[in-house]
């Protein structure tokens, strides 16, 4: 039986707590902007942002293409004591239509729903980018260890960033910080997806779960090879590495 990769949580929440804080004296910034998706990652991200700042420093973006979470959220951001002021609930589907527009995507475009997909989330990162202009802030990431080795990102969309705490976490250990941060059950519950379209998940993507993937992505990137007795070893490798070259862009003269 190989169990799933753990975390001691308590020191995971010291030490991420302590890089935040280092980030923004480092780089004389005071704020932080983050999206809040309704998901597990970005609720999570938050809550180690609130252990790290005042909450006044804190700038809350949902930002969403078909159905507002907010009054889901209010209750998590009530919580933490995030100012009402300081949240942000922007419909960006206009935006992302006028893309389409300008592009000329249709339904009968090839590769439709990513195309679209990829358009929502860096309509999204230039929102929050323009959130960190307009309050002189740092943008949080909450993309994590997972998503990043099977490359299941947008690249100038959710993977930019100024800075990711969780980053260096599967998210079978995002999950476990989860419970010792206290994250609502019904965030924490939430199915994982990106919401690039109607009734979208990461694991109807994939085509395994992150509990099986993490754990052949741990022994895969320490070299083991036990990671074959896994009935989707192969399929998860081939995201890694159908997606590696995300990691290599942009290529440059040499």
């Amino acid at each position: 039986m190989i169990d799933s990769p753990s975390i001691d949580s308590a020191a995971e929440t010291t030490r991420i707590t302590s890089f935040i804080k280092t980030i923004l004296k480092e780089q004389c910034f005071k704020g932080v902007v983050i999206g809040l998706s309704g998901g597990i990652d970005s609720a999570v991200s938050l809550s180690l942002l609130r252990r790290s700042l005042k909450p006044e420093n804190i700038f809350v973006a949902h930002l969403y293409y078909f159905k507002s979470q907010i009054t889901f959220l209010n209750s998590f951001l009530r919580k933490i004591n995030i100012p009402q002021e300081n949240i942000y609930d922007i419909p960006i589907k206009n935006a992302v239509n006028q893309i389409q527009k300008m592009t000329g995507l249709t339904k009968t475009s090839k590769n439709y729903k990513l195309r679209l997909g990829n358009i929502m989330a860096r309509v999204r990162m230039v929102a929050l980018y323009d959130l960190a202009k307009k309050h002189d802030c740092l943008v949080c990431g909450t993309e994590n260890k997972s998503e990043l080795n099977l490359g299941y990102f947008t690249r100038f969309g959710d993977e930019a960033s100024d800075f990711e705490p969780i980053r260096h976490l599967y998210k079978t250990q995002v999950y476990q910080l989860a419970e010792y941060l206290n994250i609502p059950k019904e965030i924490i519950n939430q199915i994982p997806t990106a919401a690039l379209w109607e009734n979208q998940t990461d694991e109807k993507d994939f085509g395994f779960s992150y509990k099986e993937a993490d754990k052949v992505l741990d022994l895969y990137l320490k070299n083991n090879k036990i990671f074959k007795i896994f009935p989707n070893s192969k399929k998860i490798i081939c995201w890694i590495k159908k997606n590696s070259f995300k990691h290599n862009l942009p290529y440059q003269v040499k």
